[in-house]
């Protein structure tokens, strides 16, 4: 039973965009955001965003998340 808990998909969700705000997270420009992809666990996930931050490090409004996918498809699962 452990290992199909294991094989679970742990979709994650990496996107950013130019805030309006450094205190706020309301984004600037919504048609401008940058959706970077969709990855299967949070290791692949983070390694994307940290390219894509370092990437935008000269912009300090511009911001990228992490979205854990799998925490919103199924809110009563682990």
């Amino acid at each position: 039973m452990a290992a199909a808990e294991d094989s679970k998909q742990r979709l994650h969700l990496v996107f950013g965009g130019e805030l309006k705000s450094l205190g706020t997270v309301e984004f600037k420009d919504l048609s401008g955001l940058d959706v970077v992809g969709i990855y299967p666990d949070y290791a692949s996930a983070l390694t994307a965003w940290r390219a894509k931050a370092q990437q935008s490090v000269d912009n300090a409004a511009m911001r990228y998340f992490i979205v854990h996918m799998h925490r919103l498809l199924d809110p009563d699962g682990v």
